[in-house]
């Protein structure tokens, strides 16, 4: 009796190491060789793609900006100037700080009026009110279109000769108004069509995080006596934060990037100098200043990424508490 308790009992340790031996290899076995390659190559083939297209040509442009060359020749022909494109850019180059403040007013613009309005339209949906879908989808459509579209669509609404708005005026006998030429008119007329399309982006990424809210929190808020707006300023707005984080990034890239619709109005020039078409029209342009065009595009990555890096610092050291 004695010797079949004993011999039932536990493994032996060098039993139990066999058996963890077995299993982990048979967790080795899940990947095979050609698994992996494929799992390398999966991950290896963006990476690549990401760092050559992306990082690569950053880096090569902070390294430019300090250089003189035109782009003909060999890489001996790059010559060292120091700061001294950076000291031009800032004091001597006309169309840098006109640039600089559209770019602001562009970002202003798409921050304190285009997501408010996607803002309020993403709740309105959120209602399931009668025609949700078709709304969506208008309201969407616009995001469909690239830039290089909005801007023909602008130009015709706001053609001085054959555009719908001036058509419109010419009919109540009012003298027609040169929106694209006129630099006192043409940057705020631009944004409208800029914005057109900015809601439509803030609108979908808001009522998507607006789905994925719980709804015990609202009915929590409502038992507690909050009215609508109430509920969504203090439990909805603040439970989006990753949206909210999303919608800040979009936003800043969108109103730095705007090269194609300022740039198919009239070129980017005449009131609506932007940083991106200043970069090209150094880089690619007539002149053909590489290391100057790069020191603009250093300092719209700056202006692009700054704003982006303090918020996040701030959100995750916030988090962190």
């Amino acid at each position: 009796m004695t010797s079949d308790v004993s011999g039932s009992a536990a493994p032996t340790p060098s039993g139990v190491g066999a058996a963890a031996a077995s299993k982990q290899k048979g967790r080795s076995l899940l990947l095979t060789r050609r698994d992996k390659w494929i799992l390398a190559l999966l991950l290896g083939i963006p990476a690549f793609v990401h760092i050559f297209l992306v990082w690569v040509p950053t880096f090569a442009s902070i390294v430019l900006s300090f250089t003189s060359w035109n782009g003909i020749g060999g890489l001996d022909r790059i010559k060292f100037v120091g700061i001294d494109n950076y000291r031009v850019l800032v004091t001597t180059y006309p169309p840098f700080w006109p640039a600089i403040q559209h770019n602001l007013i562009w970002l202003g613009v798409f921050m304190l009026i285009a997501t408010p309005v996607g803002i309020f339209f993403a709740v309105l949906l959120d209602k399931e009110i009668r025609g949700t879908r078709f709304y969506q989808g208008a309201l969407y459509l616009p995001v469909v279109l690239s830039l290089a579209i909005i801007g023909f669509i602008a130009q015709l609404f706001l053609s001085t000769d054959q555009g719908l708005i001036n058509g419109v005026l010419a009919s109540l006998g009012v003298k027609p108004v040169d929106w694209l030429g006129n630099s006192s008119l043409n940057l705020w007329a631009v944004l409208i069509f800029a914005s057109w399309r900015q809601v439509g982006y803030v609108m979908i990424l808001y009522l998507a995080g607006l789905k994925g809210v719980d709804p015990t929190l609202r009915e929590a808020a409502k038992v507690d006596g909050a009215t609508e707006t109430q509920t969504f300023f203090r439990v909805v707005f603040p439970v989006m934060r990753p949206i909210n984080i999303v919608v800040l990034v979009i936003t800043v890239i969108e109103s730095l990037r705007a090269f194609d619709l300022a740039f198919i109005i009239n070129r980017g020039l005449n009131g609506l100098e932007l940083l991106s078409v200043l970069v090209t029209n150094n880089i690619i342009g007539e002149a053909s200043r590489i290391g100057f065009g790069s020191a603009i595009a250093v300092v719209l990555l700056v202006v692009a990424v700054g704003p982006i890096i303090v918020y996040l610092s701030r959100t995750l050291r916030e988090e962190a508490r």
